[in-house]
């Protein structure tokens, strides 16, 4: 499958399952028909060529395989079976493209899949499976799962969602806020699990990271006027743009080591003019504060050129909005930078003693990196080493573990 293809299917992939949706209320059965068009599309276009309404085409499909799985569907049979058969008894073709048209799906489909009664593990998977139009396959290979496992937690986020009631409506102005946050983190932690896989050989998943800034453009083009969900495609970008970069020949390269010639000075372009058209609309939230420093980042092109202290006050604002461990912890990292190694390590002792860092694997094997690198740095080489080893211990991405067993092997 050609990649101007499978763009095609991502992104009329909501489109038609908005569709199914709103013409037959079942989303669980929607989805998988839509699935099953897609699997079609993917089979058949490249070689017969793409039809010149490639959205009518997926929903005819759609529509034939609803009306299958419905006959199967003992418990409402007869009334699904009698709109089913209605609908594929139209001019499919004319009305689907009417029907379409005339709605983008795109933010009703993300705020059903991103629901309040389903995990954060379920919302992405559904997410990917649904509005991304990815298989079980490709995403149970993203997330280093089985298929049968990712079958299983996408059944059962289906199955959640019917039985919390949920429906294929638009956002109410009471619930809207809430809702698009919820869509947001979870598109940040698909970009996340991209950007740094969190276990196998591979640094990076770009398939992830590629999706995600494509769900977000969605979502920014739905609601354009939000200053967060620009933020966030903001710090997407900006992110990404450095991605080339990070590795070399397999190894992790460090931000100040990394030739920034090679960052991609398009997506730098595109997310500075992004969090510059809505930094001044009142109070920034999280998103915009990490686009910002993103941004910083951006700027310099050199890491002496870096604005540290302006980067540091950057992570103090945005710690009191969002006091967790991986902000604290970047904050450390910045005033050690502005202010040198003795005030980050005096800072990271004050979060120890009052503050209390949350103790999953992942925080501590972040601070047990923070505190070696500015160990290091003040001298006490081996404390550090020891402290190295300890992090690459606590992650299950091989290359950062064969990052930080070297600097504890190869002691300045």
């Amino acid at each position: 499958m050609t990649p101007d293809v499978e763009h095609l299917l991502r992104t009329e992939a909501p489109q038609v399952l908005g569709a199914l949706v709103r013409r037959f209320g079942r989303f669980d059965i929607a989805e998988d028909a839509v699935q099953e068009a897609l699997l079609a599309a993917s089979q058949t276009w490249p070689d017969e060529g793409v039809p010149d309404n490639p959205r009518s085409w997926l929903i005819r499909i759609g529509y034939r395989r609803m009306v299958d799985l419905l006959r199967s569907d003992q418990a409402r049979r007869h009334r699904e079976l009698q709109t089913g058969t209605a609908e594929l008894a139209m001019s499919e073709p004319a009305r689907a493209a009417h029907t379409v048209n005339a709605t983008d799906d795109s933010l009703t489909l993300l705020l059903l899949c991103c629901h309040p009664a389903l995990g954060h593990t379920s919302q992405v998977a559904l997410t990917l499976r649904a509005v991304g139009g990815l298989t079980t396959a490709e995403i149970a290979h993203a997330y280093g799962v089985t298929e049968a496992t990712m079958g299983t937690r996408i059944s059962r986020a289906k199955r959640q969602l019917a039985q919390a009631g949920a429906r294929f409506t638009p956002p109410t102005d009471a619930d809207r806020d809430s809702r698009t946050a919820s869509v947001m983190s979870v598109l940040y932690l698909i970009f996340n699990e991209g950007y740094t896989a969190t276990a196998g050989d591979e640094l990076a998943r770009v398939d992830l990271t590629r999706e995600a800034i494509r769900l977000t453009r969605m979502l920014h083009t739905s609601i354009p006027d939000d200053p967060e969900v620009t933020g966030l495609l903001a710090l997407m970008l900006l992110t990404e743009s450095r991605r080339t970069a990070r590795s070399s020949s397999g190894e992790l390269v460090p931000l100040e080591d990394q030739d920034r010639t090679q960052w991609n000075s398009d997506l730098i372009g595109e997310g500075t003019t992004l969090i510059d058209s809505v930094w001044n609309r009142g109070q920034a939230g999280p998103y915009q504060l990490q686009a910002a420093i993103a941004a910083v980042h951006a700027a310099a092109s050199a890491p002496e050129e870096t604005d540290w202290p302006q980067i540091a006050m950057l992570y103090l604002w945005l710690e009191r909005l969002t006091p967790t461990a991986p902000v604290q912890l970047s904050r450390v990292v910045a005033v050690a930078h502005a202010y040198g190694p003795a005030r980050g390590l005096a800072l990271l002792d004050d979060l120890n003693r009052h503050h209390h860092l949350d103790q999953n694997p992942l925080t501590r094997q972040r601070e047990h990196a923070v505190r070696a690198h500015l160990l290091q740095q003040t001298g006490d080489t081996s404390t550090a080493a020891t402290l190295f080893r300890e992090a690459a211990d606590l992650t299950s991405n091989e290359v950062e573990q064969r990052y930080l067993r070297d600097k504890a092997d190869h002691r300045e």
